[in-house]
């Protein structure tokens, strides 16, 4: 009995940031040899407050639905002609719709902006819902969206901290970072692997604070316990990638980045050299509220590239 192909999903409702998600979506779907399925949901622009809810606007409402994923299904099949596509409309506000397609998908990819007189607020109220929600790794494409259609540098992953394995064990990759290696590989590009590291004392406030605590205990083991943790961020780097972009065929070059300072910064200048940033976020069971965490939240609002967010337990 042979796998199911799972589609990649793209939401489209008929603006220029759709079309850069639509393009991203068509490129993943052919590189992965995957159905792309094309979602419209009906009420998306009442959900931004664009189209008014008469009864007498339903006619003028589907046929508007459904020229858009007319033209996104034509420009979808001319940027990867042998594409297998499906279209979907859905009578649903986006993030329902998007999220039940999620169910059961390769991926769901969302653009960074929609349409209409909240065109704005769009990432907060649909890519950021899709994001913190779904079951199923979600691309938000945003900042230059060069792996839809061109060929892209780098792909950067970020590296959290994680259990320590036993002592001749070695970890599995995260869900983030296989999901990377694999993107890395299939677009013949290099991988950096991002971790941020803080070292900070006791009563460790800032910048003056540091100082004083360095004069305090002597500069000479201030150093040493800046080097224990620079050391461990490099560990880290080792146990989750270590042996894994190996077995990759082709081998996939990859770059460790142990960066001393906040995550968030470090992930955002990241994007300014990457084609896409990769990033994982838990999911708790049970839990269905928003599940992204502070530093993803700025990532996919900041970011200067497209954004993977990848569930993991």
């Amino acid at each position: 009995m042979g796998t199911v192909e799972l589609p990649v999903v793209v939401g489209v409702d008929g603006s220029d940031a759709a079309s850069d998600a639509l393009d991203w979506a068509a490129a993943m779907a052919a590189r992965r040899r995957l159905p792309l399925r094309i979602v419209h949901a009906s009420l998306w622009e009442r959900y931004e407050g664009y189209v008014p809810a008469t009864a007498a606007d339903r006619p003028t409402e589907r046929l508007h639905s459904e020229t858009v994923l007319a033209t996104a299904a034509e420009r979808a099949g001319r940027r990867a002609p042998a594409l297998k596509l499906m279209t979907d409309l859905a009578a649903d506000d986006p993030v329902t719709a998007l999220l039940r397609a999620g169910q059961s998908a390769e991926a769901v990819v969302v653009g960074s902006r929609g349409r209409g007189e909240f065109a704005s607020l769009l990432l907060g109220s649909v890519g950021l819902g899709i994001a913190a929600r779904a079951a199923c790794p979600v691309v938000v494409v945003r900042g230059r969206p060069e792996g839809g259609y061109g060929r892209m540098r780098r792909v950067a992953v970020g590296i959290a901290e994680r259990e320590r394995p036993g002592e001749h064990e070695r970890p599995p990759p995260s869900p983030a970072v296989a999901f990377a290696l694999r993107e890395a590989r299939l677009l013949g590009c290099e991988l950096e692997a991002v971790h941020a590291w803080r070292c900070a004392g006791p009563d460790d406030h800032g910048p003056h604070e540091e100082r004083s605590c360095a004069k305090r205990i002597g500069q000479g083991w201030w150093s040493g316990w800046r080097a224990g943790h620079a050391r461990h961020a490099a560990e880290l780097l080792d146990e989750a990638l270590g042996g894994v972009t190996e077995m990759a065929r082709p081998p996939v070059p990859v770059a460790y980045r142990a960066v001393e300072g906040p995550a968030r910064k470090a992930l955002l200048d990241a994007s300014d050299q990457a084609g896409l940033l990769v990033v994982g976020a838990r999911r708790r069971q049970g839990h269905f509220g928003m599940q992204l965490g502070l530093v993803n939240h700025a990532v996919l609002h900041h970011a200067r590239c497209p954004v993977a967010v990848i569930p993991q337990p």
